[in-house]
Order: C-alpha cells, then structure tokens, then sequence
C-alpha cells in the first residue's frame, strides 16, 4: 500500500559563514592552479567575528598572496560594511601554510602500481591522494538529473541572493533556504514546506522582508517547478525566527567542509565523508566524487535507470580503485551486471585519467563552493557525452 512520507534538503547562500570558509578556500586553489596546473593544495578555512585564518598545505610553483585573495572573496560575497563584525578591509587574516608532506607527495607521483607491480601505463602514474570512499549520483526527477528537494533549494538561495544585489538592498548576505516535499511510492508529488531565512539590516520591518521574499523570490521558483508537484498547499515560512539582523562569520564561526550535504545531493544519496572545496584534483575526495556524479548522470541520461548511485574507494598511493558499486534502486533497464561492466569499460577511475578527462587542473573551482556542486552545466563533469559508448557498449 503507498504512503505518503516528508524528505527535506536545505541550501545556504554564499554569505552563509560555512560557504565563505569553502569559496575562500577554491579561492586559493584557483590561484594556485592559475600559476602552476600542477599545485598540490589542500586548504582549510576558519571564519569568526572579525578574523579568518587559512591553514593546510600548499605545494604551488610560486608564491601566492594569500591575504589578498581572502579580502577579494569576502569583498564579493558582499560582507564590506564597516563595524559589522566582519568585512573585507578590517578582517585581520592569518596564514598557516606549509608545503604537502613529503610522504603523501611521493604516493601521489609515483603510484603503487609503478612502485611495486612495474606497471609500464602512463596512466597508472599517479595514486590516489589518500584513502575513502566516494557517492555520485543522479536521477530523472528534474531536468538537471538532481532531486526535486535540493534543486528547489538551490534555485531558492540563488534567487535570494539576487534579489538582495537588485530588488531588495536591506537584506545581508547570509542566508538559508529548505525544502519539504511529499514523496507518494517513489515519486515527488507535492511541495509540503518552504523556509527562506534572510540576515537584513536593522531598517526594514519583518512584514516587509516577508512579503518581499515572497514575492521576488519563493513565488518566482515555485512557478518553475515541474508540473507533476503540486504547490498549492504548501506553507511558506520567512524569517520564522523574526529578527535575523546579526549574521554570517561575526554571528556565527565557519569552517570548510561543514556543508557536504547541501554540497552534494540534499541527503538523498549517500556521501562518502569527505569534503570539495580546498582540494586539488589529485585528492580523490573532490575528483572522484565528481566522476561517480559524471558517471551516474550519463546512465539516467542514457535510459539505463531512472536513479542511480555509484560508491568508488580508494587506497592512499593507488591509481586503480579498490572499489566499486552500482545501485539503480530497482529502475535498471538492463541487469546491474551488465551496467557495471559498461561503466568499467567506458569510464576510467584511475586519478590521472579522471584529471585529464574532466579538465581539473584548471582553475575555476570557486564557483563550484556556493549553491551546490553538482546539476549545474557550466561545470565538465555534467557533461552528457558518454551517453552513446554506454549504448553502443550494450548493442
């Protein structure tokens, strides 16, 4: 018998204090990878009232100007007000940076296949930066390949942020959204609950911040929304808490890697541990995760299954990885048998190749540190062109 039952995935905006410790971080890495594409870099943030500091490793060919590059991002994320606690000239910015372990370096050039099996493949060069596992995923619920709830609430926290930069000057840079839907079997019928919560400032009433956010940005979204869910009896829910004045990293301290769920998939799919954001391609937590989604959205793409998870691992100094698992929750056109042995055949999971294949020592990953990692064209690894080496490999 069905039933009906409530799933519910959030967003946070980039003024969020987590997300200015993440876009602060692919910040630095984007600079990295812009003087040396083969940069080693593994950088960690901390935000608070009136003071960031950036820590981890750095192995880059020349020497970056890391305060700057923090005063920039906070500048563009919108936090200059002066005496609010927290703005890009006033912040005072530490720097603890040493080079990558000699240990972990000498595992990542030289693989354990080239150290101890003698491999003669290029491509078997280069082992993984360390040990985990990783989740891709993708479903046919939405146009992106992305779950309704997250996507809505992605779509929900960009508007917010575009509406304070144009229609609505009075609200700050901090901000969430979240989304409830109602799933009936397997599918999302109906948008039960919608929370935006807004930081603004001290000169707008509360009427005003939610009849605004109403307006200019929940009913905007929802009128995007696919025609199967129905919208017409959710409860909308603006600033519950009332007064939201005081916000981002003098409010609250934040760091990198604390939003892995509104990061990746809303709680849906699984998630291996591991963070993104600071990380160069070489660590598998970050260029893994983006191959799996890669993977698992030419599979939907391809009609091979209408959901799909894909769990990679790895082991520290290793290309190949020691790994790997399919699950299409029962909506497989062919056997799983057949799918895994089309993925092995057509994808490759060894660091060096997903590197090149996805073009990851470029830079261009600080867009990725707000609004979600994946369902996003813009970026290589949502690229559809595997679609027809999967089909060809099954006729």
């Amino acid at each position: 018998m069905t039933y009906s039952r409530l799933f519910t995935s959030e967003s946070v905006t980039a003024g969020h204090p987590d997300k200015v410790c993440d876009q602060i971080s692919d910040a630095v890495l984007d600079a990295a990878l812009t003087v040396d594409p083969l940069s080693r870099v593994a950088i960690e943030t901390l935000a608070t009232t009136n003071r960031v500091i950036v820590a981890g490793e750095l192995t880059c060919a020349s020497e970056l100007n890391i305060d700057a590059i923090v005063r920039r991002t906070i500048e563009r994320i919108g936090y200059v007000e002066p005496g609010t606690g927290f703005d890009a000239n006033s912040v005072d910015v530490s720097v603890i940076v040493d080079r990558q372990s000699p240990d972990i370096a000498q595992s990542v050039e030289r693989s354990y296949e080239a150290r101890e099996e003698q491999s003669q493949d290029p491509h078997s060069n280069q082992g993984a930066g360390d040990q985990g596992l990783m989740f891709g995923y993708a479903t046919n619920e939405t146009p992106e390949y992305m779950p309704v709830s997250i996507s809505l609430a992605h779509r929900l926290a960009k508007q917010l942020a575009h509406v304070r930069q144009t229609e609505m000057p009075e609200l700050r840079p901090d901000g969430k959204t979240q989304v409830t839907v109602r799933i009936e079997g397997d599918a999302v019928t109906a948008l039960d609950t919608v929370v935006v919560s807004s930081q603004h400032s001290e000169q707008i009433t509360l009427d005003d911040i939610r009849q605004g956010i109403t307006d200019l940005v929940i009913k905007p979204v929802l009128s995007e929304m696919p025609g199967a869910v129905d919208s017409s009896a959710a409860t909308l829910l603006v600033n519950p808490s009332g007064r939201f004045v005081e916000g981002g990293p003098s409010a609250d301290t934040g760091v990198t890697g604390r939003k892995i769920i509104v990061d990746t998939y809303g709680g849906v799919a699984r998630h291996g541990g591991g963070a993104f954001s600071g990380k160069d391609a070489s660590k598998v937590d970050r260029s893994a995760s983006y191959a799996l989604r890669w993977i698992a959205k030419n599979i939907v793409a391809a009609q091979l299954a209408e959901k799909c998870e894909i769990q990679a691992s790895y082991a520290i100094g290793r290309a190949e990885p020691v790994g790997l698992w399919i699950e299409t929750f029962g909506t497989a056109t062919i056997s799983e048998k057949l799918l895994h042995d089309a993925v092995r055949s057509v994808f490759d999971l060894r660091p060096s190749v997903i590197t090149a294949d996805l073009a990851l020592t470029r830079p261009g990953f600080e867009p990725t540190a707000a609004y979600g990692h994946f369902g996003r064209d813009e970026f290589t690894w949502e690229q559809l062109n595997r679609v027809e080496e999967l089909t060809a490999f099954l006729n």
